[in-house]
């Protein structure tokens, strides 16, 4: 468990008591904290010795030191935000808990890598990069266990962290050793007063950056946003497109696409500017697996390959997947978050047909008719069993929704275990 000595004797209210709650509970307390705790799910509101439980919508928190919230939590209408702006308390979450952490954690460096898309395989593959060069690191934020939960790593090792835009609105003091931007495309509007508002959430990350630290940043997205105008002068910035790769793409086989040639150049960077090899990065890159429901493979039946991309859940996450693959059945729908396809529409050449489903097959077969063969037929299984028998020797069948699983699944894992197992039946 990561604590900080800081914590001692201040009052920490905590809202939302999920897996990261929970865990920033128990190291709050773990650091000396007093803890005022909440979820409206009586059955999180157990096992959290040390902590007191009161209804934080009616609690004085005037008399906190700090409101530790999860990201889910939109502070822009969320009416205890509101609330703790008004009582002049910090708003904050649990990485910012590991950043204020930091300064009694033996000597280590931290990597933080945000951007639209892209950034739970870059995180990934930069831990597996350090792993193959025998560096202890652990991954953490919005990927994989909860940082504060994790074991303090020994003198020399790495932290590093995959930052939605929720997680950089919630620290203020995170100093990267490596930031990195991937790109910046529409997304999460809902929570930010458009989109410069949304680019400048994922430019705090360089701003919180000391000078001569490193800056891993997608061209367009400075050119096009400016992310760098609050950087420290002397930041040491490197531009993805110019980061050389060492060795050919062909020869990673869970990182093919455009776009995994952008993640690739970002971890090749960070791992250089670690002080990693090119022979150890080279073969880190060749020996990656890659992670479930991005891009992965689950069957070669009869020479088609089947690719799970359920965690494309937009057209722009969805776009670099249709340009990977010369001859694909897409499958396509779900609960859309707008109406057009445009991300995509460069690539439609590679598509052989279209499968729409869900809440959003209707509307994306329309944006798609005259442009591409399309099939509606509205189930997840439907698509597999109409694929497969479309589907020659050399194809792909690619689920790559661009759209939310929410119409008809509990979230993109279970859309993605559900391509799984209706591949599967046809075995």
């Amino acid at each position: 468990m990561i604590v900080a000595r800081a914590w001692a004797g201040k009052h920490h209210a905590v809202l939302g008591l999920a897996r990261s709650g929970a865990a920033t509970v128990r190291a709050l307390v773990a650091g000396g904290a007093r803890v005022t705790a909440w979820d409206s799910d009586a059955e999180k509101r157990v096992d959290l010795d040390g902590a007191t439980f009161a209804d934080l919508d009616t609690f004085d928190l005037a008399t906190v030191d700090a409101l530790v919230v999860s990201p889910g939590v939109p502070l822009n209408t969320h009416p205890l935000a509101a609330k703790a702006r008004a009582a002049g308390v910090p708003i904050i979450g649990d990485i910012e808990l590991f950043a204020q952490a930091s300064a009694d954690l033996p000597a280590h460096k931290v990597v933080g890598i945000t951007g639209t898309n892209g950034k739970s395989t870059t995180t990934a593959l930069i831990h597996h990069i350090l792993d193959t060069a025998g560096i202890p690191a652990r991954m953490g934020g919005n990927i994989g266990l909860p940082i504060l939960a994790q074991e303090p790593l020994p003198e020399g090792g790495v932290y590093v962290l995959e930052l939605s835009s929720y997680q950089i609105d919630l620290t203020q003091t995170l100093d990267c050793d490596v930031a990195v931007l991937l790109n910046i495309t529409p997304d999460h509007l809902d929570r930010y007063d458009g989109f410069d508002a949304y680019a400048a959430s994922k430019a705090r990350l360089f701003a919180m950056q000391s000078p001569a630290h490193v800056a891993v940043v997608d061209y367009e997205a400075e050119a096009e946003h400016d992310v760098l105008a609050d950087a420290p002068a002397g930041l040491n910035v490197r531009f993805i497109d110019g980061v050389p790769l060492p060795g050919e793409q062909a020869r990673w086989p869970s990182l093919q696409g455009p776009h995994n040639e952008q993640n690739a150049r970002a971890a090749v960077a960070v791992a250089e500017a670690l002080g990693v090899d090119a022979e150890t990065i080279e073969r880190a890159l060749e020996t990656f697996t890659g992670l479930p429901h991005r891009m992965e493979r689950i069957a070669t039946l009869n020479g088609v390959a089947w690719i799970n991309d359920s965690k494309a859940t937009n057209p722009e996450s969805a776009a670099p997947a249709l340009a990977a693959f010369p001859r694909i059945h897409w499958i396509v729908g779900g609960k859309v978050k707008g109406d057009d396809l445009d991300a995509c529409v460069p690539h439609l050449g590679n598509v052989v047909r279209a499968y729409t489903i869900g809440e959003g097959g209707p509307r994306f077969a329309a944006v798609l008719r005259g442009q591409v063969p399309v099939a509606e037929v509205e189930t997840l299984e439907r698509a597999v069993k109409l694929a497969a028998q479309e589907a020659e020797r050399g194809d792909v069948v690619l689920l790559s929704p661009a759209a939310a699983s929410f119409d008809q699944f509990r979230d993109f894992e279970q859309r993605g275990a559900a391509f799984r197992a209706a591949v599967e039946e046809l075995a």
